[in-house]
């Protein structure tokens, strides 16, 4: 990874050191850890190593942690028996001492609710006695997969979000984040190619954002105004990296004002490039969480390939580390985001934030 010369001014980032507030989240700073799935948590409960992963990450410099996708209660949330869970007293003693750790580091810290949907697969490890269950039953490609929710099943969905972010606040949480991305759950909703719904939940935009806007909605009356919901979402899939659930700022604005009114305080935008243009064809040269704010005027989070050599889970990139770096710096400045997520590049160097504020590029151990 090209580090760059410490003596060249554009490659300080020092606005993103700047406090970040909004509403009864405090930042320290702009960076946050992104959410990034382990798998290390045995019976699916956080442990003493947990606890040390997540407090050394917040003693190296981030002002924000979004945990790693952990599961509501169901049905049939997601595959892994040692992914963590966000219920049950079990689990609940495990987080409680992860956000012990993290608070006592300086940093805020929110989980990441998550429901895989059809992604579970059909020989999952973890409560496989019950089936697959998603929009419509079936895959990206149309291949049905497990069934399709029930109207019960919908609203046992939205109570299974809604206690666990009841738990978050309870735990001492800073906030909570839903994950409508990637095409888990929530996004199976939003894309066309997953949802072939024929209630109120399927057809246009505004109704296949009808779902994942009642989740948020039903968790804003249980936590009250003052408790903050992030909402991830992308345009990507894990299943196709070429999918979009929007082609223009109009498309986006009818997703995302749902969210938006339902109660979402905060959008974290999923990008494997953060400097690409999201709408080439529009006149506005903005990236997704740019058009985001835009839409929404609600803070972002932008995230994707920062500090890394290569974007995820493709190409190496071409621009050098110093290019990205000054790009980030325009579009803070430009307004096009709030925080910025990092995630490989924390995995490879805890310290890396306290490294970039100090000039120490050099010294930043690269993700290989």
């Amino acid at each position: 990874m090209t580090q760059g010369s410490v003596e060249d001014p554009s490659l300080y980032l020092d606005d993103l050191f700047t406090e970040f507030r909004a509403g009864s989240l405090r930042l320290r700073n702009r960076f946050a850890m992104a959410p990034m799935t382990r798998g290390k948590s045995p019976g699916g409960v956080p442990n003493a190593e947990n606890v040390e992963y997540y407090r050394r990450h917040a003693a190296g410099g981030v002002g924000l942690i979004v945990t790693e996708g952990t599961y509501v209660r169901g049905p049939a949330a997601g595959p892994i028996a040692e992914v963590p869970r966000f219920y049950g007293e079990d689990s609940a003693a495990g987080w409680r001492a992860v956000v012990e750790a993290v608070h006592a580091e300086g940093a805020a810290i929110v989980p990441q609710l998550w429901h895989t949907g059809v992604e579970r697969g059909d020989d999952p490890a973890f409560e496989p006695e019950t089936p697959t269950v998603s929009p419509s039953g079936v895959d990206h490609t149309g291949r049905p997969v497990g069934r399709a929710l029930t109207t019960a099943q919908l609203d046992t969905v939205v109570e299974s979000y809604v206690e666990s972010a009841v738990l978050a606040k309870r735990l001492g949480f800073d906030g909570i984040e839903l994950h409508g991305a990637h095409g888990y759950l929530l996004d199976q909703f939003f894309w066309a190619a997953t949802n072939h719904r024929d209630d109120e939940y399927g057809g246009s935009l505004p109704r296949r954002a009808a779902f994942p806007a009642r989740v948020v909605a039903a968790v804003r009356a249980a936590v009250g105004p003052d408790f903050p919901i992030a909402y991830r979402f992308s345009q990507w899939k894990g299943a196709d990296y070429s999918a979009r659930i929007a082609e223009s700022p109009t498309e986006l604005e009818q997703l995302l004002t749902p969210l938006a009114e339902a109660g979402v305080d905060l959008f974290h935008t999923s990008l494997r490039r953060h400097w690409a243009d999201e709408f080439t064809a529009h006149a506005a040269d903005l990236s997704l969480a740019g058009w985001t704010k835009k839409i929404t005027g609600l803070p972002v989070i932008t995230v994707g390939s920062v500090g890394v050599d290569s974007v995820f889970r493709g190409d190496r990139i071409d621009e050098t580390q110093a290019d990205r770096f000054r790009v980030l710096r325009d579009q803070f400045g430009r307004g096009e985001f709030d925080i910025v997520a990092v995630g490989r590049a924390l995995l490879a160097d805890p310290d890396w934030v306290h490294k970039v504020r100090d000039g120490r590029l050099a010294e930043i151990t690269p993700f290989r």
